[in-house]
């Protein structure tokens, strides 16, 4: 059921935006990464108007995460400032002993280390603020985790970044 209501998601989100935003407001932003599991650094750069990379280097309980994704950028809502974006990438990092924790499932404990290494993807909202070198995001995260599983796993995540 959380798996239709986050595809339904999805839909209703691709069908709302439309068209292709016309310029970035910035090439490069760097900032944090507020997620249901990891909180750390962030830095994304646009190779060009629609296009960007981005990086996460989650710090978590026993353990840290360095996720890259490839994401498209559009305007939203035909909102000035405001883009949506989605794409996908992997993940890969390592967690020590203790409790490893899942979104909305049963966390699992692990009793020594353990390498995480699988696939993501984002979806999500961000806004510009004018006249301020700010952007705020809010996603979501869905992966795949296949070191440690295979499972499927989503988190929401919070992004303020100073942007450049």
């Amino acid at each position: 059921m959380k798996k239709l209501t986050y595809l339904l998601l999805l839909s209703v989100s691709l069908l709302l935006i439309s068209k292709k935003s016309q310029a970035q407001d910035y090439k490069t932003a760097v900032g944090l990464k507020f997620g249901a599991y990891e909180v750390g650094p962030s830095i994304k750069y646009f190779m060009d108007k629609g296009t960007a990379l981005e990086g996460i280097l989650g710090i978590r309980d026993h353990g840290a995460v360095l996720t890259g994704l490839y994401e498209l950028n559009q305007q939203a809502f035909n909102v000035d400032k405001l883009s949506f974006y989605y794409g996908f990438g992997g993940h890969l990092g390592s967690v020590g002993s203790g409790y490893y924790k899942r979104f909305g499932g049963d966390d699992e404990y692990y009793n020594g280390k353990h390498i995480l290494i699988g696939a993501d993807a984002v979806i999500g909202l961000e806004y510009v603020i004018p006249s301020a070198p700010i952007a705020i995001s809010l996603d979501l995260n869905p992966r795949l985790e296949l070191a440690r599983g295979p499972f499927f796993d989503i988190a929401p995540g919070l992004g303020i970044k100073y942007t450049f």
